[in-house]
């Protein structure tokens, strides 16, 4: 299941927000396979993604691999973990194939929407939607792969 567009930044913060957070970007590549973060891990940077294609996944008990619950691509956030206490990652991620990203040290973006309730505002909203929309995913991929019957969506 694909991120909706409304769930994207561009969608949801204003450009002067956009112009702000973008601002604090560092520009990474990440190689195909690499594991960008690790379900339990700390959680102390988040990406927006440029290129490539990023997977998103949760240990199963008895199953040696993760399940994957979505891919996600061009324009969408890699990471939500970092705005919440205790800061540790949900999920884990992996590039699927060669990644360009925007990294943010998530320190720094709490500390300047502590700092102006505008702009931590509009990233909590964002960040929000993001979080509504990978519960939803992560709910019907879990169902689709465990229940008796799947989820019933008809969603892919």
């Amino acid at each position: 299941m694909r991120t909706p567009t409304r769930t994207r930044m561009t969608a949801v913060l204003s450009a002067e927000h956009r112009a702000r957070l973008l601002g604090m970007a560092r520009e990474v590549s990440i190689p195909e396979g690499t594991r960008i973060f690790e379900e339990g891990g700390r959680a102390e940077r988040f990406w927006i993604i440029r290129s490539g294609t990023v997977t998103l996944d949760i240990r199963v008990p008895g199953q040696w691999h993760p399940v994957t619950i979505e891919s996600l691509g061009f324009g969408e956030l890699v990471g939500w973990s970092w705005l919440f206490p205790p800061y540790v990652w949900q999920l884990g991620a992996e590039a699927m194939t060669p990644v360009r990203a925007q990294e943010f040290d998530a320190q720094t973006v709490r500390m300047m929407m502590d700092a102006d309730p505008a702009f931590g505002s509009a990233i909590g909203q964002w960040v929000g939607r993001v979080l509504a929309h990978r519960l939803q995913t992560a709910r019907i991929r879990l169902l689709d792969l465990y229940a008796p019957h799947g989820s019933g969506s008809t969603a892919t």
